[in-house]
């Protein structure tokens, strides 16, 4: 019969019939209100004595212990399946390259509760020392001059594990999450590069001979964002603004995409997506200049999507190098990303002395003390008056050639 030793409020110890010593110590109930308890097997008294005092001390800091033994490899994988009924299929991507190229490699075959803030700190090192040249990886020496990933990657692998261990806190799993035990990596601040308002009208002009001038034009005259423009429909083109409620995007395996959101597929692996609230959905004001250029581009055409590619829709990724091309062939600034027109237009119109509040409209940023409508006649005014300043300053005569 096993000999029983318990003090109040201090667990249990036992010894099996092979001369184990069980420790025992009750834990807080489950969200069901189920019964959880803690059980740890020590060959000697002793041993067992000083766990069970490890797990009192641990219990009365955290108010639970850790109960589950399984890998973080595994428990990623369950974590990925939930983010993907809620984020957007891309993030979820995102999240999965970081546990496979990184975190599981490294972490994968360690029990959630045997993580330590040393793991995480020896997580953020060997991603700064990771080559982004993957054909440098395998070297034990990279030459000089090799260009490692960022800080701010090595910031979104550690909000990626993060999350998942915060899920395993929340179902009982682990007491804590290991990640808020270290310093996060500190994320870049780069300076976005834009366009100064004398290469915006140099480009301006060179797009008006350029094939697919209409495009580009588009993204400086709105400020819109990659996804917006490339996804415009012709039945979204309307008579004083555009319709920017659906943008394309890569989604490489839409079953797994959140169940809440909207998609259409438009070719290949490409598909509209449209944001989940109305909130992001934004309408820019259609100057007269812009519309021409778009009624041009779109002819007699009723639907579809007003930018093809050779009759396809255009891919992201395809767009982004093909800007770069254009800004070499117009002789300006070619650092400056497909994002960067967003930003010149917003600095060109602070530029102009349009208010704060209606470029933030006219672009879609949004702030806790700006929350204003679209549909408001007196914004829709103020934001059509700083849209014609902007295509003047950038164009003038000059789009109508």
């Amino acid at each position: 019969m096993a000999k029983k030793t318990r003090g109040k409020g201090e667990g249990s110890l036992t010894q099996d019939s092979r001369g184990y010593w069980r420790v025992r110590i009750e834990l807080p109930p489950d969200r069901d209100g189920k019964r959880r308890r803690k059980e740890i097997r020590r060959k000697s008294k002793a041993d067992a004595v000083k766990v069970l005092r490890e797990l009192k001390n641990e219990l009365a800091k955290t108010g639970d212990l850790a109960t589950s033994s399984v890998t973080l490899e595994a428990w990623a994988e369950h974590w990925l399946e939930e983010r993907a009924k809620k984020l957007a299929p891309n993030t979820v991507n995102g999240y999965r390259v970081a546990f496979r190229d990184y975190i599981n490699p490294l972490l994968g075959k360690k029990k959630l509760d045997k993580l330590t803030p040393q793991d995480i700190k020896h997580l953020h090192d060997v991603i700064q020392e990771t080559p982004k040249d993957k054909a440098l990886r395998e070297l034990s020496d990279p030459p000089e001059g090799t260009e490692y990933l960022s800080s701010t990657y090595a910031l979104l692998v550690h909000n990626a594990l993060s999350g998942a261990l915060k899920m395993a806190v929340r179902e009982g799993n682990i007491s804590r999450n290991v990640c808020e035990l270290v310093d996060k990596p500190s994320k870049r601040h780069t300076t976005e590069e834009v366009l100064t308002l004398e290469e915006a009208i140099k480009l301006i002009g060179y797009l008006t001979t350029h094939p697919d001038g209409a495009l580009w034009t588009t993204y400086l005259l709105t400020g819109a964002r990659r996804g917006e423009i490339i996804g415009l429909e012709v039945d979204r083109v309307l008579d004083d603004h555009l319709d920017l409620s659906w943008q394309t995007q890569r989604i490489s395996d839409v079953d797994s995409a959140p169940k809440d959101h909207e998609y259409r597929h438009i070719g290949k692996s490409l598909y509209l997506a449209r944001p989940k609230s109305k909130a992001g959905w934004r309408t820019p004001p259609l100057v007269p200049e812009l519309a021409e250029l778009l009624r041009r581009e779109i002819g007699d055409r009723k639907d579809g999507l007003v930018f093809l590619r050779d009759g396809e829709p255009w891919d992201p990724a395809d767009a982004s190098k093909e800007w770069k091309v254009i800004l070499a062939g117009a002789g300006v600034n070619e650092k400056v990303k497909l994002h960067g027109a967003r930003h010149t237009a917003v600095g060109l119109l602070y530029e102009l002395g349009v208010g704060e509040a209606t470029i933030m409209q006219i672009v879609g940023h949004s702030t806790v003390s700006v929350t204003r409508r679209y549909g408001q006649a007196g914004n829709k005014r103020a934001m059509q008056d700083a849209i014609s300043k902007l295509s003047t300053a950038l164009s003038g005569k000059a789009i109508e050639a």
